[in-house]
């Protein structure tokens, strides 16, 4: 697990920052061991901030802490996958519903020039452009903590976008689904945009399932020889 270590003497939040971006990039993927000595000379810092920040990203629901063992990157699951994505698709449309009287041409521009940019990047960049896609037209919500909870729903929703998404033909309707939000924001259509985004959510949500679905049934067959060997 060699990483670059940053700066000395780094805080708990700043070293969860850290570990968080990687385990949302799929860089540190499901199942890894995190070995505080380890992140202890990475980060250049004692294990009490490490620990800290392990206990900050379970709370996310990001890492394991098991009794007496090293803390361990949370497996993929599709049960908490469709619990995250049942979520979205209540938090977002409410704050969206609420940012709208106070959406700016500005920000909805800004919202069109990131989707711009997402149409002509690869799918590598694609989860992040579609996050800040998100969090730009319902920031004007003023409601830090739901504007929080969503956040931390994506990072957890991107976790799984990383393993499946380069499987799906998705981005285009994710495209046109974006347009059409822009679209009914531009006309403050409160109802429009709030089913748009909802339809949206659960739309990409259902197919993302599906392929997470179809992946555990995958691991779970057994072999050709397999099957011949008990059939003996």
């Amino acid at each position: 697990m060699t990483r670059k270590i940053i700066r000395d003497g780094q805080t708990a939040e700043e070293i969860a920052a850290a570990l968080r971006a990687e385990i949302i990039a799929g860089k540190l993927p499901p199942d890894t061991v995190l070995f505080q000595e380890e992140l202890a000379e990475r980060f250049q810092t004692s294990r009490m901030p490490i620990r800290e920040s392990l206990k900050i990203l379970e709370r996310e629901g990001l890492v394991l802490l098991p009794a007496n063992r090293s803390a361990v990157v949370a497996p993929l699951d599709v049960e908490s996958f469709v619990e995250i994505n049942e979520m979205r698709a209540v938090a977002e449309p409410l704050a969206l519903r609420h940012a709208l009287p106070e959406l700016t041409n500005r920000q909805i521009a800004q919202a069109e020039a990131i989707q711009d940019e997402a149409e002509q990047s690869d799918i590598a960049r694609f989860a992040a452009l579609n996050r800040a896609f998100h969090m730009t037209l319902l920031e004007p919500c003023a409601r830090p903590r739901l504007l929080s909870h969503i956040a931390s729903l994506n990072d957890l929703s991107q976790r799984y976008f990383h393993t499946v998404a380069v499987e799906l033909e998705y981005s285009a309707r994710s495209h046109d689904e974006h347009r059409s939000l822009i679209a009914a924001c531009v006309a403050r259509d409160s109802v429009a945009a709030c089913m748009i985004l909802q339809e949206h959510i659960e739309a990409a949500s259902q197919l993302m399932e599906d392929a997470l679905r179809a992946k555990r049934a995958a691991t779970l067959r057994p072999r050709t020889g397999d099957t011949a060997r008990f059939a003996r």
